[in-house]
């Protein structure tokens, strides 16, 4: 063939050969093919003419080859779908007869439905393609036709089975995007209607087929049905007894049966007279279970080295025993059926030890609802989970205990296996980054696996109140188990580091004396461990373990000086250690513990002769020598968080303390100062940029720990600061002059903007920081804010576009928040250099400078907040442009922006309504537009999530008019009757503005409406619901999802449901991390 285009050319509109078609299809699939990819445009081309579906039975009929009969079914399947409403009913019933022919005559004969069984399953999709359009109104009788062929051969049967199978699967499973929710409903009731016909046939076929493959796929065709049939079909027929005694104990059907009794054993929320009938299920199924294997058989080798049926067959089970407990858990609580209870979890004990992620995680939802319902019942009153004390009785097995403790008592000997599965499959917790690699390597951890992190918290809640019920139990598996890792006879990475995460994980859960007895024995042993082991790999294990436990037990090192030394020299000797990841566990767990316990080391503890902090800042260059700088600058964070203490019993100079902690940044400082002192051009070398970010970044880091009492080491760098910042700022300029914007890439001047980025970012920290004695607001205004104004504020409205820092904004965004009317005078000149040239580059459209675009409008807030009077104190043109930019705000797609234009327009109008001497000319100038521009933003049918404050916002503004507070008139009085007032002016323009926008209101709607808006007797949420009603009645929202309307509900019900939830969890002694309590010193 040399010309495809040509021949697929003849065939769409010369004589349709299907030789052709063959050959066209066959260079298509064909991988070698010099055509193939004209080939493929040639199919493409023929599948998008309109009429080659009339030829679909031709191509399907005597095409040899037969990757053409899939073409043509396509073909058909396409007609079918995008085409049938608008077919003659003729063609109509000439497909539907093809298809069903079709279908018939291939699943009829053996070795046809062997020989094309993929072909035949796509031929059943196209038949439920046409029953989705056409069934039930148009095919009444189909199900009816249906089952009547199948009890004519059992091939026939088979198929018709998959049939049904799929069209389950279509009406309910996959329905929801494709259908509407009308036709659904319809097919659904048909269905139902007549599965009395469908279920007759899959109960005949299970009681007299001998064919396995058909006896399969009636029963996966079952499993389908079993979610929604009535559940006289279930339970008032022999289908559970089949299911059990026929199917179950059969390997070739035992997984497709336990899926039906998977459906039936989770279906909840039924009458009590189920009840009997789910303990019956239950009991004979473990019957049944007991013939396969016992409740002590070890699944481990079984689901490794077993076929995939097997494996299947115990992720089944997981899915059927936690399922079934989780639904019914109430049901088998009675005393006739406790052994078989009991038996049923040993189960899924035994399934839970599989090591088989998936089939962990179904049994652990199970154990978690099962550990959480008997701490609740524990703790909360006898008959939290029972209404009727009748059941309580029953549990009350030695006679005078409450019904929590019978319970427990009655589950004891499944908790401690779960204790034992639990503790021996800890998944990994977050701050742990030593992990073992899939070659076996012990490497640093380069992702979080947000699945394990997920798994983590759920085990971890688990393993917590199960501490709760048997705190002992609990205690001595695990050091049982630390016991196997110290003599060799388990040790193993994986086994030490699940222990010892389940360890770290219950922080909190015991009493303080139970705490200490158990945790003394376990560090101990860890220490010896660390030292006993030999190579690299077993130590940084080791050492991750320690790191991770000591870390979760700052309560325990708090009462133990001798203990929290020992650890933190400890992770001192780690700081040493290059295996990746062991240096950074061991500053994150320094900073966790210096964070916990700051006041142990600045004060004086028994047999020391000063405060650990003077022993630390002495030996610190020895201790940091072999650290990257993150590391150092976590080590400085940790530093500052135990300087940061100034306590009463802190008698210690801090002052001194700091300027000895930073003596090595400090002189690297003065050295740098010292070389561009003799020559400026140093300071421009790669070398130095880098080391003064490192320098900076060290003292951002002190500062944010060690607050206001940075402004001493501030002091001695700066006015030097602020020189460098100045020498970085006039080259980049010059940079950018000599080669134009392309100069912001250049490797050079990205790094000095890195360094003045850093000079900002520090600023920042320690403006946020200030506060008295050291440095109190009025202190900082004078010595802070005049030297910063030229060297930061100059360079940043001198700059073009693009090397115009964020940080800036954001800097005197946080000089205005803290030190607020302090710097009042100092407004109009920050605002003058940063406003106007601001605006400039984020109004062009909503696009660009994303990070200057959210932080103006920071600032802005702040001044408007923290500053209000400066905003008149400037010229009147920019009070304009103020007002103008909070509308374009408010009008911003990016939903953060528009919300914050929302708030600052809010506290606007506030502070202008107090303001007496600003208001009336306020209102006269912008008051209309306001009102004009929140009503567009509200109606324009893409900011609904800010309607809370668009209602708020009209309110208002409607209010401040009709009760008369705004004295100027609002209108040209040459254009209006004598006489006019604002209010009668406003409800007219208002009427006139909605009619002209809206031409399907009617004037009546109108003005109910504006009444409404006008009445002051309308609260807030009556208010609301008046404006939500006229928005919903509006043509262009009827069509629209309106949830977003509805925001602010949906927000305070999740509030509330977080605000619950987390005071449930902290009523559990542990549940919250040590980092997630307050309570450092």
């Amino acid at each position: 063939m040399t010309d495809v285009e040509a021949v697929a050319h003849q065939l769409l509109n010369g004589e349709f050969d299907i030789g052709l078609l063959d050959k066209v299809v066959g260079a298509a699939y064909d991988p070698v093919s010099p055509h193939r990819a004209q080939a493929n445009k040639a199919l493409m081309q023929l599948q998008e003419s309109p009429d080659l579906w009339q030829r679909a039975d031709g191509i399907i009929e005597q095409s040899q080859n037969p990757n053409s009969r899939f073409f043509g079914l396509q073909v058909l399947d396409d007609a079918i779908k995008t085409r049938w409403k608008i077919l003659p009913a003729e063609q109509k019933e000439g497909i539907k007869n093809y298809v069903v022919g079709k279908v018939i005559k291939m699943s009829s004969d053996e070795a046809t439905m062997t020989r094309e069984k993929v072909f035949i399953g796509k031929l059943n999709l196209t038949l439920v393609e046409i029953l989705k359009q056409e069934w039930p109104h148009n095919w009444p009788s189909f199900i009816s036709d249906l089952v009547g062929s199948s009890k004519t051969s059992e091939v026939l049967c088979e198929n018709n089975m998959q049939i049904l199978k799929l069209l389950s699967e279509e009406v309910f499973d996959f329905s929801r995007d494709q259908m509407v929710t009308e036709k659904v409903k319809r097919m659904k009731e048909s269905l139902n209607g007549e599965f009395s016909q469908i279920f007759h046939l899959c109960e005949f076929v299970l009681e007299h087929s001998k064919q396995p493959s058909l006896l399969r796929v009636t029963l996966q065709t079952l499993q389908r049905f079993l979610t929604w049939i009535p559940l006289g079909f279930i339970f008032q027929t022999g289908l559970i007894d089949a299911l059990l005694s026929k199917f179950f104990p059969e390997a070739m059907f035992r997984n497709d049966a336990l899926d039906c009794l998977t459906e039936i054993g989770t279906l909840q929320d039924l009458e009590p007279q189920y009840d009997p009938l789910f303990r019956k299920l239950f009991v004979t199924f473990l019957q049944r279970l007991g013939d396969i294997f016992t409740p002590e058989t070890d699944l481990a080798p079984a689901f490794e080295y077993g076929s995939e049926d097997d494996r299947l067959f115990i992720q089944k089970l997981a899915l059927f025993l936690s399922g079934f407990l989780k639904a019914h858990l109430k049901v088998l609580e009675v005393q006739e059926s406790h052994q078989t209870l009991i038996t049923g979890m040993f189960y899924l004990v035994r399934v839970s030890e599989v090591k088989e992620t998936e089939i962990f995680r179904i049994c652990l939802e199970a154990w978690h609802m099962l550990a959480e319902d008997l701490y609740k019942t524990e703790h909360n009153s006898p008959t939290s989970f029972y209404d009727s004390s009748a059941t309580t009785r029953v549990l009350n097995l030695n006679g005078n205990s409450s019904g929590g403790s019978s319970r427990k008592f009655l589950y004891s000997p499944v908790l401690s296996g779960v204790r034992q599965v639990m503790i021996a499959s800890m998944a990994k917790p977050e701050e742990v980054l030593i992990v073992e690699d899939e070659n076996g390597d012990i490497v640093r951890e380069t992702t979080k696996d947000t699945d394990v992190i997920a798994q983590y918290k759920t085990m971890r809640d688990t393993l917590i109140y199960l501490t709760h019920l048997n705190c002992e139990d609990t205690e001595s598996i695990m050091l049982a188990k630390l016991t196997e890792q110290v003599d060799g006879t388990a040790w193993s990475w994986n086994n030490l580091n699940t222990l010892c995460w389940a360890i770290g994980s219950i922080s909190g859960a015991m009493s303080e004396d139970e705490e200490k007895r158990f945790l003394v024995t376990v560090i101990k042993d860890l220490l010896g461990l660390c030292e006993a082991k030999r190579g690299k790999d077993n130590k940084a294990v080791v050492a991750s373990n320690i790191m991770y436990v000591v870390g979760q037990y700052p309560r325990f090192l708090k009462a133990h000086w001798k203990f929290l030394k020992t650890v933190v020299n400890k992770l001192f000797e780690f700081m040493h250690e290059v295996h990746p990841g062991v240096q950074d566990m061991a500053c994150d767990t320094f900073l966790k513990i210096a964070t916990k316990c700051k006041r142990k080391f600045v004060t004086l503890q028994a047999d020391e002769t000063a405060p650990f902090i003077c022993e630390l800042v002495d030996s610190l260059p020895s201790i940091i020598s072999d650290l990257e700088p993150h590391q150092v600058q976590a080590f400085y964070e940790a530093c500052g968080c135990m300087l940061n203490d100034k306590g009463p019993a802190v008698t210690i100079d801090r002052k001194a303390l700091q300027a000895k902690l930073m003596e090595m940044p400090n002189r690297t400082w003065r050295v740098i100062m010292d070389q561009a002192g003799n020559n400026v051009e140093s300071l421009v070398e790669p070398n130095t940029i880098k080391e003064i970010i490192k320098i900076l970044k060290t003292n951002n880091r002190l500062c944010r720990s060690i607050g206001s009492l940075f402004t001493h080491q501030l002091q001695t760098f700066f006015l030097d600061m602020l020189n460098v910042y100045r020498v970085y700022s006039e080259r980049i300029s010059a940079a950018v002059a000599q080669q134009g914007a392309i100069a912001t890439q250049m490797s050079l001047v990205r790094t000095m903007r890195s360094a003045k980025k850093e000079a900002l970012r520090l600023l920042i920290t320690f403006i946020d920081k200030s506060g008295p004695p050291e440095a109190d607001p009025v202190m900082v205004t004078q010595g802070f804010i005049p030297p910063v104004l030229d060297p930061i504020l100059g360079d940043y409205m001198r700059n073009i576009a693009g090397a115009r820092d964020p940080e800036v904004l954001t800097l005197f965004t946080t000089v205005v928040e803290k030190l607020k009317m302090n710097v009042v005078d100092e407004v109009p000149r920050i605002m003058e250099a940063i406003f106007q040239c601001t605006l400039e580059m984020i109004t062009k459209n909503f696009e660009d400078f994303p990070e200057h675009r959210i932080r103006f409008f920071e600032f802005l807030k702040a001044i408007n907040q923290h500053c209000f009077p400066a905003l008149f104190n400037i010229p009147p043109e920019h009070q304009k442009l103020v007002v103008h930019s909070v509308v374009w705000a408010m009008k911003h797609t990016e939903r953060n922006i528009s919300d914050t234009g929302l708030e600052i327009l809010f506290e606007l109008l506030q502070n202008v309504g107090q303001t007496p001497n600003v208001a009336q000319a306020f209102y006269q100038q912008y008051l209309l537009s306001l009102i004009q521009d929140v009503f567009a933003v509200m109606t324009d049918r893409l900011h609904k999530s800010g309607f809370k404050m668009h209602s708020t916002l009209l309110r208002m503004m409607f209010h401040l008019v009709q009760m008369n507070q705004v004295t100027v008139p609002l209108f040209d009085p040459a254009t209006q009757p004598p006489g006019q007032t604002n209010p009668a002016f406003l409800r007219e323009h208002i009427s006139t503005l909605l009619i002209a926008s809206f031409q399907t209101l009617s004037k009546a709607q109108v003005a109910k409406f504006v009444d409404g808006m006008l009445d002051i007797k309308m609260d807030l949420p009556t208010f609301k619901t008046h404006l939500r009603d006229f928005l919903i009645e509006l043509k262009e929202f009827q069509e629209d999802d309106n949830s977003a309307l509805y925001t602010e509900e949906q927000d305070r019900d999740r509030q509330l449901r977080e605000q619950a939830l987390m005071a449930e969890r902290s009523a559990v002694p542990g549940m919250l991390k040590p980092s997630e309590i307050d309570n450092d010193l």
